[in-house]
């Protein structure tokens, strides 16, 4: 789940409440590239006598291909310091680069400060979802349908300025004493923007040619990713279909992974719905500090 300090609607506390509701006993926030709400959540959790576990979601890139790494456990320190504020600068660039292509495409003058006005945690990196609001607000658009538009991998406002890879994300939560978990791998298309484009738009035969590539590349990059410390999958997700929840489990399995699942509910109105997808998840092994 993500709260208000990265881009979700809630704060941990309004979280842990709708968790209770929900029957959720065993949860964790991983907000973008962040952990300052977990104390919040900590303590949240305490008070509704739920199990908790300290998280958070590296946002990393393999080129344009979006691949984000959770972190379980993590505890902060000079080298989690370090990290998230070279986030913070890089996300500022980016941001500025961000802006700049998307006011050129669509004529308009939004500025940075306006963006800031959806940033409710300034002391957290900035989010693309932060830039996506403020044009979608400008626009008077969707903002999936602002993101998927303008601003996602490949599109005319996306950019690559200081973005981490994927072995960069799993060193950092390693060496920060946490167990690093790829997230949503159904979601992951390690291919070229092109590529990407002709998955999803392409004549059938090209997409079945592109799902093939796709699921070569992904085992590639998992496999990459293990020999770098990888050490888990995020095997339930509110998008894997029936097919990826088995495979993904069963690569964990022939890997020694633990399996985790999670709805990645920012807000209510989408297909992400907090307490689902329904799982059980390895407490001892996600405890286990």
């Amino acid at each position: 789940m993500h709260s208000v300090y990265s881009d979700g609607k809630y704060t941990p506390t309004q979280l842990v409440s709708m968790l209770k509701a929900a029957g959720v006993g065993f949860f964790s926030v991983t907000d973008h590239d962040s952990m300052e709400g977990a104390e919040e959540a900590e303590e949240a959790a305490k008070r509704a006598g739920l199990l908790y576990v300290r998280g958070w979601e590296v946002s990393s890139y393999l080129g344009s291909a979006k691949v984000h790494v959770l972190g379980y456990g993590c505890e902060r320190g000079k080298v989690y310091d370090a990290f998230v504020e070279e986030r913070r600068q890089g996300a500022r660039e980016r941001a500025e680069e961000m802006i700049a292509l998307a006011n050129d495409y669509y004529s308009l003058d939004v500025t940075l400060d306006e963006v800031e006005g959806y940033h409710v945690c300034k002391i957290a990196p900035l989010h693309t979802m932060h830039i996506v609001r403020a044009f979608a607000a400008r626009l008077g658009k969707e903002e999936g349908e602002m993101y998927l538009e303008a601003f996602s991998p490949g599109k005319v406002a996306f950019s690559e300025v200081s973005r981490p890879s994927p072995e960069e994300a799993v060193e950092v939560i390693r060496a920060a004493g946490g167990i690093a978990v790829l997230a949503h791998p159904g979601r992951v298309f390690p291919l070229p923007a092109d590529e990407y484009y002709r998955l999803h738009h392409g004549t059938e035969e090209e997409r079945a040619v592109l799902r093939e590539k796709n699921f070569r590349n992904r085992e590639k990059l998992m496999e990459k990713l293990i020999a770098c410390g990888l050490g888990g999958i995020e095997c339930a997700y509110t998008t894997h279909t029936a097919e990826e929840t088995e495979y993904f489990s069963a690569f964990a399995d022939a890997h020694g992974l633990i399996k985790t699942g999670g709805s990645d509910f920012h807000a209510e109105g989408g297909r992400n719905v907090l307490g689902l997808p329904v799982f059980d998840a390895d407490e001892e092994r996600l405890l286990r500090r």
